[in-house]
């Protein structure tokens, strides 16, 4: 029987988390078990989400690769899907393909430091390679989470940051563009936290996400830093369409963002078209 790339299977809602007021998590398992058994995703690779009326979209799984019982979605709510999904509760059912894409490396790089620098729900697409890290903790050296939103309001995964200050060999810097009343912390652009801790540029990989803008100064500042440029990490997911290659959509610099990524190491996209490059 041939499977079809473009036929997608119901999951049902089993919760709804929210993480600021316009970003939410849905926790989904698929209705039929021997699909979900079959189901495994990687960390940074992406789903197709379909609600029918309203369309499809595609998303990052933000749970952890090992979590085999239900998977994750962070999603903000922003167009015609996104309106439709805010709108349903637990118990509703949606349609998924996936999953696709390629994702950050991790078991390639054990031994190494970690570093992941992140700005708004650019966090999101990153928590399932943490997640798989803490869960193989032993396997890999520092660790340590940069991440940086408008606001402290805007912070995603607020609990599960404290959780993870308090893992071994793990170091947590947050700051907003803005203060708010009772915030102590760093105000500023995420860039301004590689200031204020070592990043070794030895043996370390470093996993980047975040709005463009941001994406441009963070590179720079890692490679004035002296961080190679095989060793930084990001995603381009803004550009995907249909998942698997077929409209076009994503095709930038003879690469199919969807397929070959969307995750690149900065020496695969460093010389993309002026309009498309990171910096």
């Amino acid at each position: 029987m041939i499977k079809n790339e473009y036929l997608p299977h119901p999951a049902q809602i089993d919760s709804i988390q929210q993480e600021t007021f316009d970003i939410n998590t849905f926790r989904l398992h698929f209705i039929d078990e021997e699909y979900g058994d079959n189901f495994k995703h990687k960390q940074g690779q992406f789903i197709e989400l379909s609600i029918p009326g309203a369309g499809e979209a595609p998303f990052s799984i933000t749970s952890s690769p090992f979590q085999r019982k239900f998977f994750e979605l962070t999603i903000r709510k922003i167009g015609k899907v996104t309106e439709k999904l805010f709108a349903l509760h637990p118990g509703d059912i949606v349609y998924i393909r996936g999953p696709y894409g390629n994702p950050f490396p991790l078991e390639e790089v054990e031994g190494k430091n970690l570093y992941f620098i992140a700005g708004g729900i650019g966090l999101a697409p990153l928590r399932s390679v943490i997640k798989a890290a803490f869960e193989r903790r032993e396997k890999y050296g520092e660790i340590k989470i940069l991440y940086g939103a408008k606001s402290y309001d805007e912070l995603c995964y607020k609990d599960e940051l404290s959780i993870w200050e308090t893992q071994s060999n793990t170091t947590v810097l947050l700051t907003v563009d803005a203060a708010s009343p009772g915030w102590s912390g760093n105000v500023g652009v995420v860039t301004t936290l590689i200031d204020k801790t070592n990043l070794d540029t030895h043996k370390s990989i470093v996993y980047v996400c975040g709005p463009p803008v941001m994406l441009k100064f963070v590179i720079l500042k890692l490679r004035e830093s002296g961080f190679n440029e095989t060793d930084i990490y990001l995603t381009l997911e803004r550009y995907m369409q249909c998942g698997i290659g077929k409209c076009g959509h994503c095709n930038i610099g003879g690469k199919f963002v969807c397929v070959d990524g969307p995750v690149f190491s900065y020496s695969e996209i460093k010389d993309f078209p002026d309009k498309e490059r990171v910096v």
